[in-house]
């Protein structure tokens, strides 16, 4: 299916990553503090109910899913929960989907890639434009299909340097939108084991997320055991808003057209922390 940029619904250079469900009064302050994107992270049901109340919430803000399981959501439920949506507020939703981890409990998690393009392959048919949709990519095969077969990629848990390379694999033309993981504390004893929990459980036991960090060079004595410091730390900006803005930087000079920024630790309201990095990132 043809596709422009053109097309796509406007991120911003930074958007919020939020696990789970985000309040509405949340998503209007993240809207007025100036951020281009809410991502609805972890797994949402294909009835994409979550992302319509934070699109009816909010009036410009566009909402993108970070990501859609296509083992959990069949893609003629969500295709018609696409069309719901771009009805209701045309332009503003885009969609992510991708094929999760094979730990997963209860999935029939079989030959992923295949499974992927006989995804998209129903979207098309439904009329669901690659322009509006993105794909979870960490490894070169799947960022050469997110180019082809979406707007571009969102990769997870990763660093500038995949950044970096991905855009190398890219080119200029498809959108690349990582997600950054950030601790706002300067204490690197409070910080680091914040973001040490949220990175180790689950992913450095996922074998995808593994495999990925050792593309980027880092070892298994510096993955296994809950992550060295230096690894940790090269996944979960933390420290003052100047120097965490100058973290998500990184990403844009390494290619980027939009970081995705998931403040922790979890299950916390983000809007705080996200207001006083507005600030340090001029937006």
């Amino acid at each position: 299916m043809s596709k422009t940029l053109a097309d796509t619904p406007q991120l911003g250079q930074f958007g919020v990553w939020h696990f789970g469900e985000l309040s509405p009064e949340a998503g209007k302050a993240i809207e007025s503090a100036g951020y281009g994107t809410i991502w609805i992270g972890g797994s949402p049901p294909a009835d994409l109910e979550a992302a319509e109340q934070l699109l009816d919430a909010t009036s410009s803000i566009t909402v993108a899913t970070g990501i859609v399981n296509i083992w959990m959501a069949p893609a003629e439920e969500i295709a018609k929960s696409f069309h719901r949506l771009e009805t209701r507020y045309p332009g503003r939703f885009l969609l992510g989907v991708g094929v999760g981890h094979p730990e997963q409990p209860g999935l029939n998690y079989s030959k992923p890639y295949s499974a992927l393009v006989e995804y998209l392959d129903v979207l098309d048919a439904a009329g669901v434009p690659a322009s509006r949709r993105i794909l979870a990519a960490l490894g070169p095969k799947v960022l050469e299909l997110s180019a082809a077969r979406s707007t571009g990629a969102h990769p997870y848990l990763t660093t500038p340097q995949h950044t970096r390379e991905a855009r190398t694999l890219f080119g200029p033309g498809p959108l690349l939108a990582p997600e950054q993981k950030i601790v706002l504390d300067t204490d690197a004893e409070r910080a680091r084991p914040i973001g040490r929990a949220a990175v180790d459980n689950p992913y450095l036991h996922l074998r995808n997320y593994i495999h990925n960090l050792e593309r980027l060079g880092f070892t298994q004595e510096q993955i296994t055991g809950g992550g060295s410091d230096e690894l940790i730390d090269a996944l979960v900006a933390h420290g003052d808003a100047e120097y965490i803005a100058g973290r998500l930087r990184e990403h844009l000079d390494a290619g980027a057209d939009h970081v995705a920024i998931q403040v922790l630790p979890a299950g916390e309201d983000p809007t705080p922390d996200l207001r006083e990095l507005a600030a340090a990132l001029g937006i």
